[in-house]
């Protein structure tokens, strides 16, 4: 195995020069190609020009882009110089970008676009190490004169390039050795968390930190070469950017989506991908429109599907019963599990290849023909949606880690997934749940989830009372998830400590699965349960503006004014029992874990706003935001 990710990219491009490694779309919609041979080729040219204009090994390069091939490029050239790119998406605030690049000493900042130069511009006086700014599109006449009188040295892409080739043709092979002085202790880079509690705060990651998962992720997820995925998350988050070493490693190509529903499946139609990482959010939004649509169709196309559905759970529930590809907490209830289940997985096994015939392969053939799984990462998979993909043969497997751990802790393998879990440890990490007081804890006891390995962080930039916080002297991460180990090793994550619920009474609750719950409700589209220091729990639901104008249609009642609807009788007594019939003692709740009162939010959440850039909820800021709600809530 290489020792520095550019090595890596030199490699797979002398073992397969000629297939496609990026697949981007052209101004006329269709997909253009770059082999690997271009692809290496335009890194070297790129670290080359980064060279020419005075950058040197250690320097950090700031590289503010959403996913698109040039920023895979310049992120290549980066660390084939030795230095470190500082990635931020888009989305990112003036005050995120200014944060992030003077604190991490940047003296040139890769840019996308004019919106992104505009925000240097606003900020400059914030900026004082930055002297250089490329843009990877053309900006405006006026903006780029902007940039020019703010003091800043103004250079395209291009140029870069054009500069790079000039400089290599009068410093023949002098890329090359940068290229090959690279260690595996090296800084790749440092991706600044997206400040969920608060600050960001800069996440050191070496060559290392990412290869030593490349060990035994290809066995895993598995690609072959000439493969394609479909991409669509921001790259500059380190659970895409590790995927896409994954696609890398395995000389497959990248095609370069968008999270759009009309965009991805149409993209699944034309490219007939082998895989997409994505987000659980993405998923969901498949899940809810597959039910969408059967559910305008209606009549007998949605009984079909209501059935074939509900058989096709129940028949796997009672395989990984059989087969052992759920949980196991004991060796007893293993055996007794797969005799109980064996009788009806035979009845049902008849019914579910009918079902395969009539309704689970037309669901398969929307992601096309030779689709072998998803990734799913960034956050919990909700259970129903994971169930359903199961169900019908759709293979979405789930994995595990954080920004600190280069991203992957685990991940269930494409073969023998087990449900319910997210995997064992990948062999480069160790794992352990702990009590308060640092005992590891006995299979299937909730306890704070630690890791030590290879995959660990070096530490946060600049901040080491902050690593100690969480980094022991030993190497113990301490991840603030809450989990448990099966019999095999496998992990099961129930949540946050940081969002655990105390209640007046003492009692500790997680509201991650309440919102899972909550969340399959068909006119919910988002939930944040609440109550720290409250008699009880309340609820801030974002309804499903479709599914509750269809309903009250249904009901005859009048949805053009949305807000009032909300507020109706009616309304609120569909939710109320909803909610009451989801987390109820059936499903496994405790009286104390109940909704007491909820606020229906017409507005949907928004990323920057209520969202991280993984669409994870930052609590922290719902108080401010939704202070007179809330107070309604618990008044």
């Amino acid at each position: 195995m290489e020792n520095t990710l550019p090595k890596l990219l030199k490699r797979v491009a002398r073992e397969h020069p000629s297939l496609a490694a990026q697949y981007s779309r052209n101004d006329a919609g269709e997909f253009d190609e770059l082999t690997f041979a271009d692809f290496y080729a335009v890194t070297l040219d790129f670290g080359a020009g980064l060279l020419s204009i005075g950058h040197v090994r250690g320097d950090h390069v700031g590289l503010i882009a959403d996913n698109r091939k040039e920023w895979f490029h310049a992120s290549m050239a980066i660390m084939a110089i030795g230095a470190a790119d500082v990635p931020r998406g888009c989305d990112a605030t003036e005050k995120e970008i200014a944060y992030i690049l003077s604190f991490a000493e940047c003296k040139t900042s890769v840019l996308e676009n004019e919106a992104q130069a505009r925000k240097i511009i606003e900020i400059r006086a914030s900026l004082p190490a930055l002297s250089t700014v490329v843009l990877m599109d053309a900006p405006l006449a006026e903006t780029a004169e902007a940039l020019r009188a703010s003091g800043l040295t103004l250079r395209s892409y291009d140029e870069i390039v054009a500069l790079g080739r000039r400089w290599r043709e009068a410093n023949p092979g002098a890329i090359e050795a940068q290229l090959e002085a690279g260690t595996s202790d090296e800084l790749a880079t440092i991706i600044f968390t997206s400040g969920t509690t608060g600050e960001p705060k800069g996440v050191m990651l070496t060559h290392e930190n990412f290869l030593c998962q490349l060990e035994e992720l290809p066995s895993r997820i598995t690609l072959s070469a000439g493969d394609r995925a479909l991409c669509v998350l921001p790259v500059w988050h380190s659970f895409e950017r590790m995927c896409e070493y994954v696609i890398l490693n395995a000389a497959a190509g990248i095609v370069y989506s968008k999270p759009i529903g009309s965009v991805l499946l149409g993209d699944f139609a034309k490219m007939n991908p082998t895989l997409m990482p994505s987000v659980p959010r993405i998923w969901e939004s498949i899940y809810d429109g597959i039910y969408r649509a059967m559910r305008k169709k209606g009549g007998v196309s949605l009984a079909l599907f209501s059935f074939f559905v509900s058989v096709g759970i129940a028949h796997a529930r009672c395989s990984r019963a059989v087969f052992g590809r759920g949980p196991v907490f004991s060796r007893s209830s293993r055996v007794l599990g797969a005799v109980a289940c064996l009788v009806p997985w035979l009845l049902l096994s008849p019914l579910r290849a009918l079902g395969n015939a009539l309704v689970y392969r037309k669901l398969q053939a929307k992601l096309g023909t030779r689709f072998a799984g998803g990734v799913s990462g960034g956050g919990a998979m909700p259970p129903n949606v994971d169930e359903f993909f199961w169900a019908v043969g759709i293979n979405v497997v789930e994995g595990y880690g954080l920004t600190e751990t280069a991203p992957v802790v685990s991940v269930r393998p494409f073969t023998k997934p087990v449900f319910g879990t997210i995997g064992t440890p990948i062999s480069c990490c160790e794992v352990r749940v702990v009590d308060d007081s640092g005992v590891e804890l006995p299979v299937g006891k909730k306890g704070t989830v630690m890791i030590r390995g290879r995959n660990v962080m070096k530490g946060y930039y600049r901040k080491p009372d902050l690593t100690a916080k969480v980094l022991s002297p030993d190497g113990w991460l301490d991840t603030g998830d809450i989990g448990l180990k099966t019999l095999r090793g496998e992990i099961i994550l129930r949540g946050r400590k940081k969002d655990t619920i105390v209640l007046r009474g003492g009692e500790n609750i997680e509201p991650t699965p309440i919102e899972m719950k909550i969340n399959e409700s068909r006119y919910v589209a988002q939930s944040v349960v609440l109550g720290q220091d409250q008699r009880y729990l309340g609820a801030l639901l974002v309804v499903n503006r479709d599914e509750l104008a269809a309903w009250a249609s249904e009901n005859a009642l009048d949805a053009s004014d949305f807000p009032a609807l909300l507020e109706h009788a009616q309304v609120r007594k569909l939710y109320e029992l909803e909610i009451a019939d989801l987390v109820s003692q059936k499903n496994g709740f405790k009286l104390f874990e109940r909704i007491n009162r909820f606020v229906l939010l017409e507005k949907p959440f928004e990323q920057g706003v209520e969202l991280s850039a993984k669409q994870e909820i930052m609590r922290y800021r719902l108080n401010d935001l939704y202070r007179k709600e809330i107070a309604r809530l618990f008044a």
